[in-house]
């Protein structure tokens, strides 16, 4: 991986890990009105998909629980979930053991080739790039929600 990719990883999952650490448990279950998930999905998305886009999740990297993609793929939602839901600190460790696999992957990989486009991107390197892109808009949406719940909690107070 280019040292300035890597950089980008890393910056961008130190700034997402640093939104959501700390935050209570409950405070990341509020779904608040207007937003489709709540905090915890958001972060088992981010991972789910850094996953998939990285190590070709659930197919080739066994390493996150197969139930993760009924969880957190696009188009799931808490109101859905079923069974044994890890707890966002179980998923903020898994966020950073990522990191550290990603930071192993071979600087050679990310020229390959994708076996098709995805929204246009055409090697491994833009589709490192596209995750940390995805990466930093739920981090956003985290933001707005996290303002959100704080003021209702003001309000309520």
């Amino acid at each position: 991986m280019s040292e300035l990719t890597l950089k980008n990883f890393e910056l961008t999952r130190d700034f997402f890990l640093k939104n959501v650490e700390g935050m209570s448990a409950e405070m990341a279950d509020i779904q608040p009105e207007g937003f489709n998930n709540n905090i915890r999905w958001h972060v088992g998305h981010v991972l789910v998909t850094a996953e998939h886009f990285m190590f070709g999740y659930p197919e080739k990297s066994k390493v996150l629980p197969a139930n993760y993609i009924g969880l957190f793929n696009r188009g799931t939602s808490p109101a859905d979930w079923k069974g044994e839901v890890p707890t966002l600190q179980e998923l903020t460790t898994q966020l950073k053991d990522q990191l550290d696999r990603i930071k192993q992957i071979p600087a050679e990989r990310f020229q390959d080739q994708l076996k098709q486009p995805f929204f246009g991107l055409n090697t491994v390197a833009e589709l490192a790039v596209f995750s940390n892109y995805h990466e930093t808009y739920h981090s956003g949406q985290i933001n707005a929600m996290k303002k959100v719940i704080e003021k209702l909690a003001v309000k309520q107070s």
